[in-house]
């Protein structure tokens, strides 16, 4: 299942992934993975966890980022939890791709039995109807 943390710059959406992923390595019984953009949570993540920086695999937009976790997934089923930090950037800020994505994700993790949390910097109010069931 998927779960949004949406909110503008600054309202503690990455501090709340960091928690969750730290906390995902003491319950896990596979492979918690975070990605991310850029190097910011290096030293924040602790190392049992996977930490990819999609900058490294050019990854500009959400048809690349959906086959970049197709890909982790197919490459290790093991993987229980999965955790994206600042997705819709990732996404190159297109709010209906990144819709489409997300319900993609949510489909393969009911399948995979995975739980995957992602973070955007979008105002609640401004998220499309059809994301608001993931808040």
């Amino acid at each position: 299942m998927v779960k949004l943390i949406v909110g503008l710059k600054g309202t503690g959406k990455t501090k709340t992934l960091i928690a969750n992923v730290n906390e995902a390595i003491n319950v896990s019984k596979g492979s918690v993975v975070c990605l991310e953009k850029g190097d910011k949570l290096r030293y924040d993540i602790k190392y049992q966890a996977r930490l990819i920086d999609v900058n490294e695999y050019d990854i500009m937009d959400a048809h690349g980022l959906q086959g970049f976790v197709a890909g982790l997934y197919a490459s290790n089923s093991d993987i229980t939890h999965l955790y994206i930090d600042s997705a819709l950037k990732i996404v190159g800020n297109d709010i209906d791709a990144f819709a489409s994505f997300v319900d993609t994700v949510n489909a393969w993790a009911e399948k995979w039995n995975c739980e995957v949390l992602m973070t955007s910097s979008i105002k609640e109010e401004d998220l499309p109807e059809s994301l608001k069931k993931y808040l």
